[in-house]
């Protein structure tokens, strides 16, 4: 780097350019704005130089992609080796039309499955519940039982295949149908590859999708964990969820530093159960959001990574490399869409899809431009998908490892994230009289994270209503409205064709052998077992969903939270 005299030569240069060739400039010209700022309101400055990045040690603080503190990525060659896993969300009507979408997908290029649940299957509710009425198919596919979970992955071989299941509360039931597919299918459960979300923390923190009080919740994550390490070592059981606490409106920094102790979280959750940290915490995943502050997102992605390893290494005794490698999925920000002028959202959905690959994303699933009207359509589909091939294949951004280090301002910024990100985490450390997990529980409880959001969420609200942040096409660049594009209708019947399979699930199955199965989980969660096997086993007896689900809360009751609006 550069000494002490070069770094003074540095700085007096600086000034000196700012007062002789600057400020002349600004007399004629000025500048567009008296503050420049990302969308996290995270002010940036001019100009960076050396004199921004003084203090890093190149190999305690960057190294080489591959090695400690991987800040420049998990992998020595990164994309170079191989892109990312391309995943479009998929998930509406019947397993039928989603299996249909999945064929579609996987005919385009697309190189893994991304599920997506309808409300019903998202709260473990049956589609004949009353509260599903209206529900059934809406916002993902719809799954009641084993059947249905057999027609969704009907000619798709599921040891060829990852597949990621975006589902919660009822996380471990879809997990459980999954290894029956598999065994089903006579695929080996050690070959079975996907991500299961099951992130009960950031539900209770920001999605606000529930069942059970989140102490029991978080056992059921862990059982699923210890399941898998045992059962399925090639299946990640949770992916911690920061995509969905900056959909509530979280900045840059809380969305990392609350991601990262939700995850501290689990691994201490973990380590109480007696598993090995070098066992379980290489099926761990980590899911962020990518918005449209490129710089800020691709200093997020560099020090989480690097936050990661460190605490990994010096708080939890990590020893494998697999265990201190953040490995993360990304999701171009779905909260960034526009209802007005929605092609403009293909032009947001490159920048944030570029950010995550610049940043060393595994994985990637990008928007559609329509997703603020409607389920996307076909069209909207694949352009989405047409658009990280264009990056991968035509861009050259997959070509380079970690192509903005070393960048004075990707640096800087890396730094400013990662600071400021270890604050929040020591605070709620502290929270916890020095247990991250405790801290966590206590903030859920206390209403923190709830707040934390909602000052940040209020505050770009504010600056989008006073024109000081533009949208474009929202508060800045109107037209009048637009013709409305080609939508995704589900089709109305769908809810009538859900019920019909579920009757007769229901009067084909071995009630005897349902009920036994049922009573075993019972038995499992008094005895204090882990509950998987009895699940797997609920499940192949064409359990239902809301059957299952039904059992946790008889035994661990109901939640309501206890916050309110500051």
């Amino acid at each position: 780097m550069y000494d002490d005299e070069e770094l003074s030569e540095i700085r007096e240069a600086h000034a000196e350019w700012e007062a002789e060739t600057l400020d002349p400039t600004l007399d004629r010209h000025g500048e567009r704005r008296d503050r420049f700022a990302t969308v996290s309101n995270h002010e940036v400055d001019r100009l960076y130089t050396p004199a921004d990045v003084a203090d890093i040690d190149y190999e305690e603080d960057l190294g080489f992609p591959g090695e400690e503190p991987y800040t420049r990525g998990v992998y020595p060659t990164m994309h170079r080796g191989r892109t990312w896993t391309m995943r479009q969300f998929a998930g509406f009507g019947t397993a039928e039309e989603t299996n249909e979408r999945f064929h579609y997908l996987t005919d385009e290029g697309q190189t893994g499955l991304s599920t997506a649940f309808d409300m019903p299957s998202l709260m473990g509710l049956d589609s004949d519940d009353p509260m599903s009425l209206g529900e059934v198919g809406r916002e993902g596919v719809a799954v009641d039982t084993l059947r249905d979970m057999e027609v969704l992955f009907d000619g798709i071989d599921v040891g060829e295949v990852s597949t990621s299941f975006t589902i919660n509360p009822s996380a471990p039931v879809i997990y459980a149908m999954y290894v029956a597919i598999a065994d089903q299918q006579g695929v080996p459960r050690e070959e079975l590859r996907g991500t299961l979300q099951n992130d009960m923390l950031k539900e209770f923190i920001a999605q606000k999708e529930w069942v059970i009080p989140p102490e029991p919740s978080l056992d059921l994550v862990t059982d699923t964990i210890e399941f898998a390490v045992e059962e399925t070592p090639k299946f990640k059981p949770i992916s911690v969820s920061g995509y969905h606490i900056r959909e509530a409106g979280s900045t840059a920094v809380q969305e990392l530093a609350f991601t990262l102790a939700d995850g501290f979280a689990y691994v201490e959750d973990c380590l109480d159960r007696g598993l090995d940290v070098d066992e379980f915490a290489p099926q761990l995943s980590f899911f962020f959001n990518s918005h449209n502050s490129i710089f800020e997102e691709v200093a997020k992605f560099r020090a989480a990574r690097r936050i990661y390893a460190r605490v990994m290494d010096e708080w939890y005794g990590a020893e494998a490399d697999a265990a201190k490698q953040l490995k993360f999925h990304t999701q171009t920000a779905g909260q960034s869409l526009t209802a007005q002028q929605p092609l403009n959202n293909v032009v947001r959905v490159t920048i944030q899809a570029l950010a995550g690959v610049l940043g060393g994303t595994q994985s990637l699933h990008t928007n559609s431009f329509d997703e603020a009207l409607a389920l996307p359509s076909e069209q909207a589909v694949r352009v989405a998908l047409r658009t990280q091939q264009i990056i991968a294949e035509e861009s050259g951004a997959a070509d380079i490892v970690d192509p903005l280090g070393g960048s004075f301002a990707v640096e800087a910024l890396t730094d400013e994230v990662e600071a400021e990100a270890t604050a929040y985490i020591e605070e709620i450390k502290d929270m916890g009289d020095g247990s991250v997990r405790d801290g966590v529980l206590h903030g859920i409880d206390e209403g923190y994270f709830h707040r934390e959001i909602q000052q940040a969420s209020y505050e770009y609200q504010e600056r989008v209503d006073s024109g000081d942040e533009t949208v474009v096409g929202v508060n800045a660049y109107e037209i009048d409205p637009e013709t409305e594009p080609d939508l995704l209708r589900v089709d109305e019947t769908t809810r009538e064709r859900q019920l019909d399979r579920l009757e007769s699930v229901k009067a084909e199955r071995d009630d005897d052998a349902v009920e036994a199965a049922l009573d075993d989980l019972r038995a499992a969660i008094d005895a204090d077992e882990n509950v998987m096997p009895a699940i797997v086993t609920a499940v192949k007896a064409y359990a239902t969903m809301g059957e299952i689900m039904a059992v946790f809360e008889a035994e661990h009751g109901t939640y309501r939270e206890r916050i309110g609006v500051a």
